[in-house]
């Protein structure tokens, strides 16, 4: 077996989209998708049913404090009873609420931006990552930068029902074939400038049986041989129910999260982590029809790595 490190070399020249789009660009893969792909997108919408994609920004969530990443802390400023008893020192009787929140942008459902991951001291576009990257933030690719573009056609590709009844067990990796089947079981073409929604049951399963190990233990997910698949096809992001989009344990013994480490720096790809696919998928299912418009904007924080996201699908 071809040892990590040569493996992700060899898949960072193959698959690289570095400086394709010009020395400057900020965008990726979001290059994928043209106006007019959204004007087609738009008419997928035939029901107006509406499906939000988003788990909650809850103290109950699925972090387990490793790397600092902890479950929102959700606290009030004022209150009803603040209200009741008159001391907020507003005139004539009106009150009200207010309220403040404090957590790590990519505790819950969310977008990896383009400077989350380096590949060797580089960013997305062959930049240096601490010219990129400082204690300012991200200077460059800074979430806010695509803040209203990443919107257009969305496909579901359910490999957990289609592969795995349903589910698919943890270190399932989840290969270019498997991806290609379960397009042909449903009747879909993933195209360039997509928006692709893999899921994997993983979330189904902690629903059922609690957290436990879902942020950052084992899963179902992407195999790091699709990335040859994510290249080709040219879509403009792809977003799992897993933690980390990626299968894991990972493939190679000693590397971490091989895959991000060539899909973002790299090909420039937006990945989204802990995405609710199940509703949406039951819906698909139900009516044979697994394309949708998309919107799925994060919070433009700016200079941030990554962004907290309500993805909707309408069909």
């Amino acid at each position: 077996m071809t040892d990590a490190a040569t493996a992700i070399a060899a898949a960072a020249q193959r698959c690289s989209n570095v400086g394709r789009w010009g020395p400057d660009d900020v965008l990726g893969t979001l290059n994928h998708i043209t106006e007019a792909d959204r004007v087609a997108a738009a008419r997928l919408i035939t029901r107006g049913r509406a499906f939000s994609l988003s788990l909650p920004y809850s103290a109950d969530g699925p972090q387990r404090g490793w790397r600092r990443r902890t479950n929102p802390v959700h606290t009030m400023l004022d209150t009803g009873l603040d209200a009741e008893h008159g001391n907020q020192g507003f005139p004539h009787g009106i009150g009200g609420a207010d309220d403040v929140i404090a957590m790590p942008l990519q505790c819950s459902t969310h977008w990896d931006g383009l400077g989350h991951i380096f590949d060797h001291g580089r960013a997305w576009n062959g930049r240096r990552a601490g010219e990129v990257v400082t204690s300012e933030g991200d200077a460059f690719t800074g979430i806010e930068t695509v803040r209203g573009l990443i919107t257009g056609r969305g496909v579901l590709l359910d490999v957990g029902r289609v592969v795995g009844d349903g589910e698919l067990p943890d270190g399932f990796a989840i290969t270019e074939q498997h991806l290609l089947d379960t397009a042909d079981a449903q009747g879909v073409e993933v195209k360039r400038g997509d928006l692709v929604c893999v899921r994997t049951g993983r979330l189904t399963r902690a629903r059922s049986e609690g957290w436990g190990e879902y942020a950052g233990g084992p899963s179902p997910g992407l195999s790091f041989s699709t990335l040859d698949w994510l290249h080709r096809t040219e879509i403009a992001g792809v977003a799992t129910d897993t933690w980390g989009c990626e299968v894991r344990p990972n493939e190679f013994d000693d590397a971490f999260q091989p895959l991000h480490q060539v899909a973002i720096p790299h090909i420039g790809l937006f990945l989204g982590e802990m995405w609710d696919l199940d509703e949406l998928a039951e819906d698909c299912a139900a009516d044979g029809v697994c394309t949708f418009w998309l919107t799925a904007a994060p919070i433009p924080v700016t200079g941030a790595v990554g962004a907290p996201v309500n993805p909707v699908a309408v069909k």
